[in-house]
């Protein structure tokens, strides 16, 4: 696994090992990227079930003002660091270990994106994305991976589905504010 483009392109990542594990591929973060191109420079973003840090480092590496690494593993963020390190992007970073319940009740920051992927079929994205939507800029865009079998509401709170895309058997969604939709 590589960062794609920006400062850090073509460094190597470290990824974890084992069966919960299951990183976002090339292919869909190479479309997700396309999606968000012109909303990353200067802006806020929230990597909520980090996993390695590939989203939020690549979203740095494309000039994204800051990133927060959200996961309730340390070995998770431990490799999150390590990356950060190796792509030289720790100083715009911020790590955290909670769970993501803990942190949306804690969180003041508000994101102009943020990227959603934990375990599949849990019921956690689901959740995630009620208790999200207090965390956004009215302009930010939500983004969520989840399998295209599982199903999504068409809105949460005042943040509605903009687009869906299929990859295989990968979907991706994004949401914005109502007020914002084009």
């Amino acid at each position: 696994m590589r960062v794609i483009t920006g400062s850090a392109r073509g460094r190597r990542l470290e990824t974890l090992d084992g069966e919960d594990v299951r990183p976002t591929t090339d292919r869909i973060k190479e479309a997700i990227f396309s999606i968000i191109q012109f909303e990353i420079e200067g802006r806020t973003f929230l990597d909520l079930f980090a996993g390695s840090g590939q989203m939020g480092i690549e979203a740095l590496s494309r000039g994204a003002k800051e990133a927060y690494f959200v996961d309730n593993s340390k070995k998770s963020l431990d490799t999150v660091n390590r990356n950060l390190k190796t792509t030289k992007l720790d100083n715009k970073a911020k790590t955290l270990a909670l769970d993501f319940h803990s942190f949306l009740l804690m969180n003041t920051t508000k994101f102009d994106i943020a990227f959603l992927d934990p375990p599949y079929k849990t019921g956690m994205l689901q959740q995630a994305l009620e208790k999200i939507t207090d965390s956004m800029k009215e302009t930010g865009v939500i983004i969520a991976e989840n399998p295209f079998d599982e199903e999504l509401l068409s809105n949460y709170g005042d943040f509605v589905l903009d687009r869906q895309y299929r990859y295989g058997k990968i979907k991706i969604s994004t949401y914005r504010h109502k007020d914002f939709v084009k």
